[in-house]
């Protein structure tokens, strides 16, 4: 397994429990923007941007979700940090349901938003990949945008959803295209059962990326798991509802902390 250096980010008191946040598939750190403010008053925030994405090294080869974690796992320890509540958004979200299967010693908590145990067939993630190897990012990035957020969202914010289309234009083709082949591969249906960290699940009303089924499937199938549905939002919930996503954030990593 190779691991990438990842570009990242600290926010927030240098004592404070570490909460990670990890990014949606062709996005930056800067997604996270407006939770930062309220997660790093009592928190040291870490995020990062996803292998051969903003200005993380890209990694030659086919990747999988256990590279991924493991470029997580990698950051954490080289600033001897053992034990950390996890936060993601679609592939991010996945790559922190990964690390509550298979290396549940290093979560404290684990929010899941706008994700799922398996992303639809395999097929559709290996085409997608050859597609913007061969022709870029730009054109699937004006396509991607309109399931990323509402249509009242896309009319009423502009700036806003044009900031996250240009992280999707920026995007190195070859990094976005490895996460691809990692989403191919991945699938974790049969072990949600094996999540032990205490898990905050958000789903959006408006999701077509990931719907609602998705969230109460993952829900259901983690023990214990506490289920939030977002209304009026679309597939970056974080960003269209931010200040309920950051709610409902705080009300867990807090319990977190407090149990």
């Amino acid at each position: 397994m190779t691991i990438a250096t990842l570009n990242h980010r600290f926010d927030g008191p240098a004592d404070a429990p570490v909460v990670i946040l990890g990014p949606s598939l062709g996005t930056e750190l800067g997604m996270w923007d407006a939770q930062i403010p309220e997660l790093s008053r009592e928190h040291r925030v870490l995020r990062y941007d996803l292998r051969g994405h903003g200005r993380s090294h890209p990694v030659p080869g086919t990747d999988s979700i256990a590279d991924l974690v493991g470029d997580v796992l990698t950051l954490a320890d080289s600033y001897g940090i053992r034990r950390f509540a996890y936060a993601g958004v679609s592939l991010g979200g996945a790559v922190g349901l990964w690390m509550g299967v298979r290396h549940p010693e290093r979560l404290t908590g684990l929010i899941a938003c706008c994700t799922s145990a398996r992303f639809g067939e395999p097929e559709g993630w290996r085409e997608r990949a050859a597609t913007v190897r061969a022709q870029g990012m730009r054109q699937l990035a004006d396509t991607v945008i309109r399931r990323w957020f509402t249509p009242e969202y896309i009319e009423r914010e502009p700036a806003a959803v044009r900031r996250i289309l240009e992280m999707l234009y920026a995007c190195p083709p070859e990094g976005y295209a490895g996460c691809c082949d990692a989403l191919a591969g991945y699938d974790l249906r049969a072990e949600l059962g094996r999540i032990s960290a205490p898990t905050l699940v958000i789903g959006a009303e408006r999701d077509p990326s990931t719907p609602l089924e998705h969230a109460r499937e993952l829900a259901a199938g983690i023990p214990d798991a506490t289920l939030v549905e977002v209304a009026d939002a679309a597939h970056l919930a974080n960003i269209q509802q931010a200040e309920a996503v950051t709610s409902a954030m705080l009300a867990h990593l807090t319990a977190g902390v407090r149990g």
